[in-house]
């Protein structure tokens, strides 16, 4: 059972990441207002949560729930996920820094105003991240039935 509600927590994470990064791609455009700022600031932290959810829920089923650390230790689309997983992070920082330099100007009631270079760099990053999630649950798929098994010999 507890194997089930841990599986059951890392595909709704999962889901949840994606639906909030979804939405600070729809929520990022200019011209920027004091309300769409507020909710890609909490969007954000949401989305900070989620990670953590789906990287905890992750390394339980992969210790814990799982086919066991050494299947995965052995599969090189497990290493490819991981690896995606790390990128969607590192492309994360960039709209997390921006937003939290936000802070000071929405509790002031201004409204950020970010620049042309920063809404590019943005919205770039947030698509790139949409572009690997997309991929991850490919390899989780092709991983489940067998494939990128590492051959010892």
């Amino acid at each position: 059972m507890a194997a089930a509600f841990v599986a059951y927590l890392h595909y709704l994470s999962i889901f949840a990441l994606f639906a909030l990064l979804s939405i600070e791609h729809v929520l990022f455009k200019a011209p920027l207002d004091l309300s769409r700022a507020r909710s890609l600031m909490i969007t954000d932290l949401a989305y900070g949560i989620c990670a953590v959810l789906v990287l905890a829920t992750g390394i339980a089923r992969v210790l814990w729930f799982g086919k066991g650390a050494a299947y995965y230790m052995g599969n090189s689309l497990f290493h490819a996920k991981v690896g995606l997983f790390v990128l969607v992070g590192l492309l994360s920082i960039l709209p997390t820094v921006v937003f939290i330099k936000w802070r000071s100007a929405v509790k002031a009631g201004q409204v950020p105003k970010p620049s042309a270079r920063q809404v590019r760099l943005v919205t770039w990053s947030i698509r790139l991240e949409l572009l690997a999630l997309l991929v991850i649950p490919l390899l989780a798929a092709l991983m489940a039935r067998g494939y990128g098994v590492i051959a010892t010999g």
